[in-house]
């Protein structure tokens, strides 16, 4: 069982927080086109149905801004991965083509509005906290440079911070090498939705990334 737990720190300021843990075997490919056979389906789903105005009123994303502002971010700068996309689809920008586990991690995403980190496993060293960034910390975020994540809700291990809800690091990215990942899905107001959501991503983890027993639960 992973070993994972949130800081006292978080539960002061979102007293509600929860996380959904899926720890899975995975096989990486570059892409695969039955998953975004799927995601083209919903992308243009949404791109009908969904303006940029609505963005900041669905339930879990306005979850997710009340946490980032009770902490101490500024959820409109540093926008959680969740919004990121959806901004992303409206304006009819597509997603990125990653590899299949992050399409998946994004389509789940996409569907049900949680930011969820997802990391190889075997990058991480010790216990993980979901905690709160300290002053004057920063690592180096996917695609974005060396950020500053202090006041940001992050996730940390017995090195570093190494993953947030508005952008993960290099150093537990998933790659070619990965065998083995962990997502977290950060649910920040006890959301009905948190047993659907780890239960279709382990579904999906097991249809088009050969993963065999996925392990969910929540902390």
């Amino acid at each position: 069982m992973i070993n994972i737990r949130i800081s006292e720190e978080i539960k002061r300021y979102s007293p509600n927080t929860r996380l959904g843990i899926i720890h899975s075997d995975i096989y990486y490919q570059k892409e695969n086109p039955l998953l975004w056979d799927k995601i083209d389906q919903f992308i243009t789903r949404i791109e009908n149905t969904l303006n940029k105005k609505e963005i900041t009123s669905l339930p879990v994303i306005q979850d997710t801004r009340q946490a980032y502002l009770a902490i101490g971010k500024e959820p409109a700068r540093y926008r959680c991965s969740a919004e990121a996309l959806l901004r992303r689809i409206v304006k009819k920008k597509g997603l990125y083509k990653v590899n299949n586990v992050v399409d998946i991690i994004n389509f789940i995403s996409l569907s049900y509005q949680f930011s969820i980190g997802c990391y190889d496993y075997n990058q991480i060293e010790g216990s993980i906290v979901f905690d709160i960034g300290r002053k004057n910390e920063n690592y180096q975020a996917i695609g974005r440079g060396k950020m500053n994540i202090e006041n940001l809700p992050v996730f940390r291990d017995n090195i570093s911070a190494f993953g947030s809800p508005t952008s993960d690091s290099e150093r537990t990215m998933i790659t070619a090498e990965t065998t083995e990942i962990v997502a977290i899905i950060i649910d920040f107001n006890s959301s009905d939705s948190l047993q659907e959501t780890m239960e279709k991503t382990a579904q999906y983890l097991k249809l088009y990334a050969g993963a065999e027993q996925p392990d969910y639960f929540i902390v």
